[in-house]
């Protein structure tokens, strides 16, 4: 694809595109979940492989997700939609931290504080900060259940892999025996949005852990970075499992918490984000030692773009983002300024 291709890709644009192409059913991944209408244009006269326009509305809905799961008694943050464009008459609760965040969210682009007083950007709305540990939880979904497939740690703007605030670097898969509460509360809130929003196939939910309690920030109603690790740790067909529920309505027989207990190790991805302009060279040597998405030799890139994935495995949480990081030392060691 062109440099110009992609200063003119749009979501619309690709979803056109694809109507020329002749296929047995249509599947979307990030971040076509922001945009339903470009969905409907790609399903039209088609099967879809995933979550309908009128599902996407409603659950990416940071407003009404809330107050779905308060109602349910599930835990989640404060959100406020009312400063979207200025209004003398909102009010929001001084004893609260905020987060803006844009509606079109994905990889925690364009999230940041808050400061009281400032205007609130077109496009954006205000979500309450919770302290804690960022985790998510990945599941299959049909007929109003869901069957959790993976549970993992959020890696969120790690110095050591070149991010910074709340950009997505990463995810980490812990074995049974660590994070088990937080676990089964994650997979309650994984059946919980499943049954209130009607999903199909597979599906994430980013959540904010405090004192025990996932705290769920937002849905990502489609394919999701750690399902990769899934099939690396527990050796599902995630991709099978997704096509099987959305064109039959079937679940797969599988048992997290029985498929966390058999695992011994802990399994991590880390995207590695240039920290200065680079250029890449010989690049063979990654290929055999747990990189992927690797550049082509000579390439540039720009400060802050991505450079590659790494993976890496621990005996738990800890050894495994240790291992990321020495990984991610190697790499950038092998990058030259450009």
């Amino acid at each position: 694809m062109s440099a110009q291709s992609l200063r003119n890709f749009s979501p619309d644009a690709a979803a056109r595109l694809a109507r020329t192409i002749d296929c047995d059913a249509v599947a979307y991944l990030s971040n076509f979940e922001n945009d339903p209408d470009a969905v409907g244009l790609l399903a039209e006269g088609r099967p879809l492989w995933g979550n309908p326009p009128e599902v996407l509305r409603r659950v990416r809905d940071p407003k009404l997700l809330a107050h779905v799961l308060r109602r349910r008694g599930v835990a989640a943050p404060e959100v406020s939609v009312e400063f979207r464009i200025p209004n003398p008459e909102a009010r929001l609760d001084q004893d609260l931290t905020w987060l803006v965040k844009p509606f079109a969210s994905g990889g925690g682009h364009r999230v940041r504080r808050w400061r009281p007083g400032t205007p609130v950007p077109r496009g954006s709305y205000l979500q309450e900060v919770i302290e804690g540990a960022p985790g998510s939880v990945v599941f299959v979904a049909a007929g109003g259940r869901a069957v959790p497939i993976g549970v993992s740690r959020l890696l969120i703007g790690e110095e050591a892999f070149g991010a910074s605030g709340y950009r997505y670097c990463g995810n980490i898969l812990v074995p049974g025996g660590e994070d088990d509460t937080v676990a089964h509360a994650a997979c309650a809130l994984a059946g919980a949005v499943s049954e209130e929003f009607g999903l199909v196939g597979v599906n994430g939910i980013d959540f904010v852990e405090k004192a025990g309690v996932p705290h769920a920030l937002e849905v990502n109603p489609r394919w999701c970075a750690s399902m990769e690790l899934v099939e690396r740790a527990y050796g599902l067909s995630v991709f099978g499992a997704h096509a099987a529920a959305c064109s039959e309505r079937v679940l797969p027989d599988f048992d997290l918490p029985r498929a966390r207990r058999a695992t011994r190790a802990a399994v991590g991805k880390a995207v590695i984000f240039a920290q200065r302009d680079v250029k890449v060279g010989d690049m063979r040597a990654w290929l055999t030692d747990g990189v992927r998405d690797v550049p082509h030799t000579g390439a540039r890139i720009r400060s802050g773009r991505p450079v590659c994935t790494i993976f890496a495995e621990g005996r738990d949480a800890g050894a495994c983002r240790a291992e990321l990081v020495r990984r991610a030392t190697r790499v950038y060691a092998d990058l030259t300024a450009s």
